[in-house]
């Protein structure tokens, strides 16, 4: 993984001690609440229902095992023991105090983790695949030139100010692992002829007004990204909307403007911007940032004992089918670690189960460990050999639970119980989904059945991709959820379509709970999965089940 450098230690150091000087003055009340707002926003210090909450990148998804116990450390000295990962490839705190948040920054930046740039209205933190330098399908690992633009755009002096917030994504697969699309820009890093070059797609985002992106140019070669990057973003800049900040997304600017012409505005201010970065400047600095990530030294070993675990033991057995994906060494796998028990809220780690987390990467996955975008973790180089003894180290923390993917690996928002936009309360009800599911034991026959739930219309919780999404919102005082189905983040991404009349709260799990049945009954055999039988005959039949006769008639 990327070994920070000098540079990067001394500019949090100054960024740090400047907030310390600025949180000091609010506390002391020589600055004003709307005095301090942008600036601790530009620190990814919000404040929410109850108490502040402080959002941490963690670029591309990739911690180390250094960086899970300062996480481990802040949650238990500075929060309630625990923190929540984000859609965002971010971790959140949501009970520190002021005085204390720079400490907390202190300690993070020991272990080369910050929150620059992961609020306010600018490029925010850079995502990626969380199966990045390890997958057997990429081109190349993109996380070199996540982190380039990451380097690139925090305190970018032109873009501090956009219209709203502005979110990249990096992926080097036809597998679309970091729900790409639904970025301001997506990149995808693809070879053409022999060259190296990024296709990218512009203008998504979800929220009031979902879209997915538009491939804006199927071929840019390396040394042109940065300045195409910023051509884009000066179009947006410059053209995008500022009267109304529910329109002041590029996506907007996209359905406005038309892709055609806004490839026209870019590719005019291009050869402008190209002069900024001459011949090969970008390839230098990315072989530098290359050189800086350290690639596993992987190891080959006997597999008999795996072998005889799988053929012994059902529930490791149950382990490994669901939770692990290819490596590109056979011998070695990716695990994902599931932070959805049933019961358990999506996205918390505890302290006790971070510092486990950094020492299973150490022993069994090279001191790398990634967070997706779907609020769980992947250890990305496990040697099969080891796979017993990790999922028994597992068990005692409840992190061991086979369901990624399955119904109840429930993404959801924080919702009502912390977000202050929130309309809705998000974790009680994923909660309660997870649990019935639970109780069916029916979830491994069901088999892939995205569940994405969001707490408003913000849509943090990606309602809109999932194959089921759920989005609460107030109706005259009373919580109502709409469902949403049809939806994918994937590679065949698509947004899901509103079904009819939104549900009471306790009217949730019973619709859900139709809607698993009648995928049993229709689908053609147990391997056409609920996303293949909706596209086949289309959303009438599931529509019948939310809203059977009986049901509305007792309203």
């Amino acid at each position: 993984m990327y070994e920070q450098s000098e540079f990067d230690a001394a500019f949090l150091a100054r960024r740090t001690n400047q907030f310390r000087a600025q949180a000091d003055r609010r506390v002391s009340g020589s600055l004003t609440e709307g005095e301090f707002l942008p600036l601790r926003l530009k620190n990814g210090l919000y404040l929410q229902l109850h108490s502040y909450m402080l959002r941490v990148a963690i670029p591309y998804g990739t911690l180390s095992g250094p960086q899970l116990r300062a996480l481990a450390l802040v949650a238990e000295r500075w929060d309630k023991g625990y923190g929540h990962f984000t859609t965002r490839q971010n971790m959140q705190f949501h009970w520190p105090a002021l005085q204390d948040v720079p400490d907390i920054l202190a300690t993070l930046n020991s272990a080369g983790l910050h929150s620059v740039q992961t609020s306010g209205n600018t490029v925010r933190n850079t995502t990626s695949d969380p199966h990045a330098g390890a997958a057997a399908d990429e081109v190349t690992d993109p996380r070199p030139l996540a982190e380039l633009i990451r380097q690139w755009s925090t305190d970018h002096p032109e873009f501090q100010f956009l219209g709203r917030k502005f979110k990249i994504c990096v992926i080097a697969s036809p597998s679309d692992r970091a729900v790409m699309r639904s970025n301001d820009i997506g990149l995808r890093i693809v070879e053409r002829n022999g060259a190296r070059g990024v296709q990218v797609f512009v203008g998504g985002g979800l929220g009031r007004t979902p879209f997915l992106s538009t491939e804006i140019s199927d071929f840019v070669p390396l040394d042109d990204l940065l300045a195409y990057i910023e051509s884009i973003l000066y179009v947006y800049n410059r053209f995008g909307r500022r009267d109304n900040k529910w329109k002041a997304r590029i996506k907007i600017l996209v359905q406005e403007m038309g892709i055609e012409r806004l490839r026209e505005k870019v590719e005019e201010q291009l050869p402008l911007r190209r002069s900024l970065y001459p011949g090969d400047t970008v390839s230098r600095e990315l072989a530098l940032i290359e050189a800086r990530f350290a690639r596993p030294d992987l190891r080959s070993a006997p597999l008999d004992g795996f072998h005889a675990a799988y053929d012994a033991d059902p529930v490791f057995r149950s382990f490994v089918d669901t939770n692990i994906a290819p490596h590109r060494d056979p011998e070695h796998a990716i695990v994902a670690i599931s932070l959805k028990a049933p019961g358990a809220t999506p996205g918390d780690a505890s302290a006790e189960q971070l510092r486990l987390l950094a020492d299973l990467a150490e022993q069994y996955s090279h001191g790398e460990l990634r967070v997706t975008l779907d609020q769980n973790v992947v250890l990305p180089h496990v040697h099969r050999a080891d796979l017993p003894a990790l999922h028994r180290a597992l068990k005692p923390v409840g992190l061991a639970t086979a369901n990624i993917g399955l119904a109840t690996d429930i993404v959801s928002c924080p919702g009502m119980d912390y977000c202050t936009l929130a309309t809705a309360r998000s974790i009680p009800v994923a909660q309660a989904i997870a649990s019935r599911v639970e109780e069916l034991r029916l979830e491994h026959e069901v088999g892939s059945f995205k569940i994405r739930m969001s707490g408003c219309i913000n849509a943090c919780g990606h309602h809109h991709l999932g194959h089921v999404g759920i989005l609460g919102l107030d109706r005259a005082g009373v919580e109502n959820y709409q469902i949403t189905l049809g939806g994918d983040p994937g590679e065949t991404a698509a947004l899901g379509a509103r079904m009819g009349p939104g549900f009471a709260a306790d009217e949730v799990v019973p619709a859900i709970e139709r809607l698993i049945m009648a995928y049993i009954d229709l689908r053609i055999s147990s391997e056409e999965s609920f996303i293949e039988t909706l596209r086949r005959l289309g959303v009438e039949p599931f529509k019948a089940a939310l809203y059977p006769p009986a049901a509305m008639a007792a309203e």
